[in-house]
């Protein structure tokens, strides 16, 4: 690819193979028109010498890429981007005078090109652990005994609340939590996303207001601009939400939810104060506001018996509050086993929303998780992630520190910092992006959308020296 980086994101310990990782990764730069068309591509040998593969795995991925419509071969001088036909001119973003038009740095540039990353080395935009931290080789294990199993108990649709003794199992950890919720209490779902989704549309209509964290999970901001709902940030400080603001706004757009993290917040990793706590629970009454608390990395969290926890649906046992959790971040994201906590009348609710939209959830993966939960590997296995996390998260932030970046603060815990970078981060990750590489700049964690200086960044993801390399030269280090 003349004039283009190499592609740093192969690897031979992903489960993609390096012919498809080559058509993946060229095939988005000429989608995202990095790569214009009747650009000369790099011999197959100078290829394979930069990338350390062989000139065989070249020829595969560049053959996958002329049948596929985005090369062309020319007898005695390689190969060139093609000039796409009309039929595939609509991938395309247009442009005015032929140049390549800047990416637009929003919610879908960054989860599309997250998907886009080797599924066994994310970046430290994604907000997954890499792969080679969780348990593959258990889950296969748990996989194949639930196929072992009478197949009439897979070939049918699962129960729309859920597979019951997930859900009692889920009742046991709730209760570790001082959550109490029995099994009618509790509904499963394609991951936390669904979650949250089925709460939305049993609650708000179009116009309505929800409010979120801000900064927070930037893709609820497009799950719920596409239902019609209007999206308000309250400023999320070290210890929660601030109140005041939280008082005014309310008081303000009479909001219908409020989505909070309490325990390990995305972006920051910080966790509510019982303080707040018991302040947010006041406001919410005072306001008639339901509170969605989103625990999707509680189990990333050492305890209270090592760091101070509170949980809303603790304080609150789900009168005001819905608890959301899952495993996508700790086990497997591709299980999708999310699960929702509220009372009993709304839980039913719940899962009749849940029948209307998908009639019921995977109960494959369902097993699968309950197998992994009930025979006690799940709490050896996150041991060992939080304890990998502690030896990893000291020296990234060390080094982000030494480059002149601030993390405001220093997480303690999670997989999550939340870095200052003293410059407009869009402009950043547009550069990045240039060099082959994936940030996330704190522009897309805000409903308003505005320029920060903020960046998310992922510890357990921070390992590629190119990527150390792009920050020393932009930050002088």
């Amino acid at each position: 690819m003349t004039n283009t980086p190499p592609l740093h994101l192969l690897s031979r310990e992903s489960g993609e193979s390096l012919p498809d990782q080559i058509v993946r990764s060229i095939a988005a730069r000429i989608d995202d028109r990095q790569l214009r068309a009747g650009a000369r591509m790099p011999s197959i040998r100078s290829f394979a010498a930069d990338h350390g593969v062989s000139p065989f795995t070249v020829v595969a991925g560049y053959d996958k890429l002329v049948a596929q419509g985005y090369l062309e071969s020319r007898r005695g001088a390689g190969f060139f981007v093609r000039e796409r036909s009309a039929l595939n001119a609509s991938l395309r973003r247009p442009a005015d005078d032929g140049a390549a038009a800047p990416p637009v740095l929003d919610v879908v540039w960054l989860i599309r090109n997250m998907f886009r990353q080797s599924p066994g080395q994310p970046s430290s935009a994604a907000g997954v652990l890499p792969a080679d931290w969780l348990d593959g080789a258990g889950i296969a294990a748990a996989l194949r005994a639930v196929g072992r199993q009478s197949g009439n108990l897979l070939l049918n649709y699962g129960a729309p609340q859920g597979y019951a003794p997930l859900r009692q199992q889920l009742q046991r950890r709730l209760a570790e939590l001082d959550i109490e919720a029995g099994p009618e209490q509790i509904v499963t779902t394609l991951g936390a996303t669904q979650g949250l989704d089925l709460v939305a549309r049993e609650f708000c209509r179009p116009g309505d207001t929800v409010f979120v964290d801000d900064p927070a999970w930037f893709l609820m901001f497009g799950s719920f601009a596409a239902l019609g709902l209007r999206v308000v940030g309250v400023p999320r400080l070290a210890d929660g939400p601030d109140l005041a603001r939280l008082e005014a706004l309310a008081a303000a757009h009479a909001p219908r939810l409020y989505v909070i993290n309490s325990v390990l917040h995305n972006p920051s990793s910080t966790t509510l104060s019982a303080a707040k706590a018991f302040q947010v629970l006041r406001i919410a009454e005072r306001h008639d506001i339901v509170v969605v608390e989103d625990d999707v990395y509680c189990d990333l969290h050492p305890g209270a018996a090592v760091q101070p926890v509170t949980r809303l649906a603790a304080l609150d046992q789900l009168r005001r509050t819905i608890y959301l959790g899952g495993f996508s971040k700790s086990l497997a994201a591709n299980l999708r086993v999310g699960f929702v906590a509220a009372s009993g009348e709304l839980a039913q609710r719940i899962a009749d929303r849940k029948m209307l939209a998908s009639l019921t959830t995977s109960e494959v993966g369902e097993r699968v998780v309950y197998k992994i939960l009930s025979e006690g590997l799940y709490r050896k296995h996150v041991e060992r992630i939080r304890a990998r996390l502690d030896a990893v998260r000291p020296g990234v932030l060390r080094r982000i520190e030494a480059l002149g970046l601030a993390p405001r603060p220093a997480p303690a815990a999670g997989m999550f910092a939340w870095v200052d970078c003293g410059r407009d981060t869009n402009v950043l990750a547009a550069r990045a992006l240039d060099a082959g590489l994936l940030l996330a700049p704190g522009s897309l964690f805000s409903p308003s959308q505005l320029p920060s200086t903020m960046m998310r960044v992922n510890v357990a993801a921070m390992a590629d020296p190119a990527l150390w390399r792009f920050l020393a030269r932009e930050f002088g280090g």
